[in-house]
């Protein structure tokens, strides 16, 4: 593995917001692409304190180093009360560049943050995608531990994909006091793993945790928050049949998916391989949207009818249905939902993803090996 890998997440001219959970590569980015910037380490435990009982100590910093134009805040979220020094700084010189990295928006939203006052963008960055490791993605390795910089390049995925899943739970969960029944959560994580690629049902989930459906909520919450997971919603635009209403679950992550989900002589492998291709999909495509110029959103679309088109690309200039299959041949079944969707919108560009070696064109419909297809999506290009 190369000792750095280029990312395609370009930074904005001025200040902004990078979030991205932990391990996604965020601080290594920074300093490489910021080498004169100023860092501010909230991570390590004399700085956070020392910001924690005085956080308007960066408006010294900063006046202490004239020469400096950047600075560099990174997990802003464990001193967020820095925000308001951050805030008035930038209004007395908006010369300054301000770049404040977090895994985390709970204590920003939860403490009535208005993260600047819309004076710094909100920006994303996302584990790595296939082109930019190029020659080092392995479709096989990548279901299995993922694609989180930090377990990319470990020497033990497995071993440092166990350790990085416990350290968010310690980490931020425990040690921030987001739940009072650290093991009820820990049984969720569980849980909330066989809905991955589904329509979460809450009431069942609440059932097998022995917890009640407002604290299954609230768990829900969290892990959105801490940016582990994510809600996906339904592609309603001009919609011509009923469609469902509720939103689908992914983990950020298929690695974080596949080392969280339970397998055992009951559990079908092909089940659980298929649901990790589809989240490695959707964290592509999610990084293509951030990453790329213009307003582009990931939706999925499901009729009451059954018909289910795994995703939807919608914007000013994009508009995909994405079919993921987890089979190395292409049955007539597997385009049924697509050709449903396509009567419906017939402006759509269809497309399925599978396991298989050819790129061929079926009733109209283009199907291509899942794995070449994520080598060549890049930002601002559609392969």
């Amino acid at each position: 593995m190369r000792q750095f890998t280029e990312r395609f997440f370009q930074a904005p001219a001025g200040s902004f917001f990078l979030f991205g959970p932990r391990g996604t590569g965020k601080s290594t980015w920074l300093k490489k692409q910021f080498p004169d910037a100023y860092l501010v380490d909230l991570l390590d435990d004399r700085t956070y304190r020392d910001y924690l009982a005085f956080p308007e100590r960066i408006k010294q910093i900063v006046k202490a180093n004239p020469q400096t134009q950047c600075f560099i805040i990174d997990e802003i979220q464990k001193a967020p009360a820095m925000l308001d020094s951050i805030h008035s700084l930038m209004e007395e010189d908006k010369s300054l560049q301000f770049i404040l990295t977090g895994s985390s928006a709970r204590k920003l939203r939860r403490g009535g943050v208005n993260l600047l006052a819309g004076r710094a963008l909100l920006t994303h960055l996302h584990p790595f995608m296939a082109a930019e490791l190029g020659a080092d993605f392995s479709l096989d390795k990548a279901l299995t531990y993922g694609l989180i910089p930090l377990i990319v390049s470990a020497k033990e995925p497995d071993k440092t994909l166990a350790a990085y899943v416990a350290l968010y739970l310690n980490e931020e969960v425990k040690e921030e006091g987001l739940v009072r029944l650290f093991g009820a959560f820990a049984r969720f994580l569980e849980t909330i793993s066989f809905s991955h690629g589904s329509i979460v049902n809450f009431s069942n989930i609440a059932r097998e945790c022995r917890v009640s459906r407002k604290m299954v909520e609230n768990y829900m919450s969290i892990v959105e928050d801490l940016l582990l997971g994510y809600m996906l919603p339904v592609f309603t635009k001009r919609a011509l049949r009923a469609v469902t209403a509720q939103p689908k679950f992914y983990f950020f992550d298929a690695g974080v998916y596949y080392h969280l989900r339970p397998k055992g002589p009951l559990d079908n492998p092909g089940e659980i391989a298929g649901s990790a291709l589809e989240g490695l999909v959707l964290q592509h495509l999610k990084a293509w949207c951030d990453y790329s110029q213009g307003m582009v959103n990931c939706y999925f679309w499901r009729t009451r009818g059954g018909a289910e088109v795994d995703f939807v690309l919608y914007g000013e200039q994009h508009f995909y249905a994405i079919e993921v299959k987890n089979a190395t041949q292409i049955h007539p079944g597997s385009l049924r939902s697509l050709k449903t969707f396509l009567k419906d919108f017939p402006e759509a560009q269809a497309i399925l993803l599978y396991r298989g070696t050819e790129k061929v064109m079926v009733d109209g419909i283009l199907c291509r090996p899942v794995d070449d297809f994520l080598l060549q999506l890049t930002p601002n290009h559609w392969p």
